[in-house]
């Protein structure tokens, strides 16, 4: 599972694991470097022997010896010496004649390379064809390591007598022992280190971080509909200020596009409201005009039912006044925001205030608590009630089985009050518009009911929203906060 971590969890990280790393590589150069140092420390030390055993070797031949200098001689020359330089020095000493025969050896039994009769030749002829005539010959027997010296023993004309060996084992337990020393003190340095490498990985993500992260909730809490706050952080970094300039400069912008928008939908609801008024006062002109136009036509004053006639049409005409009457104030309701009395009430008792107008018998109230305190005015509240239950009335209309269901009861912080009808329900495609303002899906009216009473609910830091099934059931949910 891909796991997604955080800037600052990635940079400390990415800062643990180089310091791990180069960690890691310098030991495993150290130990490869040291190994190769131990390997030439004890290759010098052979040569050092085999210089001194040397410098041994030619003063025997040239000033100490009373045997004729020959090869076939050198067994004699240093039949005693021989065992001299071994406890002087240390090591075993071999004397090989030019064939590679054994002519003289401190060792009882030899090793591998001794063994035989006759050197091998690879180790002959890398003698013969070094510039030196000296060679060191390394190979592993029974998990040692040895380290062959060879080289020639000349006379003082220089002409070649026999083959010096000097073989020597390789002190792996010392080599050991001060490698796992070395490596312990270089353990408990790299913990200190890496002990360093944590905190200051960690102060220096979230030094990189903090500016970041005040620049993310800043854009996190950046809105719209209200003014936002620029940024402002000190001691950040060039590529921070950059980003902090470009947010800033954003935030210039978006208020001036914040307000040309708010002009403009006011513009735009104020170019509505009026066609939408224009339009309902045109429905009663109408026959209004219609009716004047007739009894101007149709006026005889010696018509005995003149009386009559023109009752009709002053009746017409009054009922035509009271419509336009009604949208005006309908309007009004609507572009008026309701006054904030912040008045203490029991919600329950005024949601069965409200429902005692209705006076029907297929109204069921029901209360969670008895008394539920909330700040609302009072006036307002009965009008969302009302305005609910009415709507919900007109919905079971054509429902023999009429069911209407008023709730108020306690959810967590706030009062709620649902009404509950089994009509005709809404349809999925008006859903939608259900608030809008002149939406309605009744022959009747001026669909502004439910955006009043949304207003007034969200006036007082409250939500409306509603949940239905086509002939079925619909649910209105009212919530505000509770005392």
């Amino acid at each position: 599972m891909f796991l997604v971590r955080s800037l600052r969890t990635r940079i400390f990280l990415s800062m643990i694991f180089l310091v791990l790393g180069a960690s890691v590589l310098i030991a495993f150069v150290t130990i490869y470097q040291y190994k190769k140092e131990a390997e030439a420390y004890q290759r010098d030390k052979l040569k050092q022997k085999e210089a001194s055993i040397r410098a041994s070797v030619n003063y025997e031949i040239f000033n100490n010896t009373t045997y004729p200098v020959t090869t076939e001689n050198i067994p004699l020359i240093f039949k005693e010496k021989i065992y001299e330089l071994k406890n002087i020095h240390g090591i075993e000493i071999n004397f090989y004649d030019l064939d590679g025969k054994v002519l003289k050896s401190t060792q009882a039994s030899f090793f591998r390379d001794t063994s035989e009769a006759n050197l091998e030749k690879e180790i002959l002829d890398k003698i013969q064809n070094s510039e030196s005539k000296r060679i060191i010959h390394s190979y592993k027997e029974n998990g040692e390591t040895y380290h062959s010296s060879y080289t020639y023993v000349t006379d003082k004309y220089f002409k070649p007598l026999a083959i010096l060996n000097l073989p020597d084992i390789e002190d792996d337990g010392f080599i050991s022992n001060q490698l796992n020393h070395f490596l312990t003190i270089l353990g408990q340095v790299y913990l200190v280190l890496i002990a360093v490498a944590i905190i200051l990985a960690y102060l220096l993500s979230s030094y990189i971080t903090s500016s970041l992260k005040t620049v993310s909730d800043k854009i996190y809490a950046t809105r719209l509909d209200r003014k936002n706050k620029k940024i402002e952080v000190k001691n950040a970094s060039e590529e921070i200020k950059s980003l902090i300039k470009a947010y800033n400069s954003m935030i210039d912008e978006l208020e001036e596009s914040a307000v040309k928008l708010a002009a403009n939908e006011r513009e735009q609801a104020w170019r509505e409201m009026a066609k939408q008024v224009a339009h309902e006062i045109k429905n009663p002109l109408t026959p209004m005009r219609l009716t004047v136009q007739s009894f101007e036509r149709n006026f005889d004053e010696n018509d005995p039912q003149i009386k009559e006639k023109l009752r009709d049409y002053s009746n017409t005409l009054i009922q035509q006044i009271d419509t336009m009457s009604s949208i005006a104030s309908a309007f009004s309701n609507f572009a008026k925001m309701p006054a904030q009395q912040n008045e203490t009430l029991n919600v329950p008792k005024i949601v069965k205030l409200a429902l005692d107008i209705f006076n029907d018998q297929n109204i069921s109230f029901s209360t969670e608590k008895e008394e539920i305190l909330a700040i609302f005015d009072r006036t307002q509240l009965i009008r969302v009630v009302t305005n609910l239950v009415k709507n919900s009335l007109q919905a079971l209309e054509e429902i023999e089985d009429k069911k209407l269901e008023v709730k108020v009861f306690i959810e967590e912080n706030n009062v709620c009050i649902t009404v509950k009808d089994n009509g005709v329900g809404i349809k999925e495609d008006n859903k939608e518009h259900i608030f809008e303002p002149k939406f309605t899906t009744k022959t009747s009216g001026m669909g502004l009911g439910l955006a009043i009473i949304k207003n007034i609910v969200e006036t007082y830091h409250g939500q409306i929203s509603f949940t239905s099934i086509p002939h079925q059931e619909t649910i209105f949910k009212v919530t505000f906060p509770k005392i």
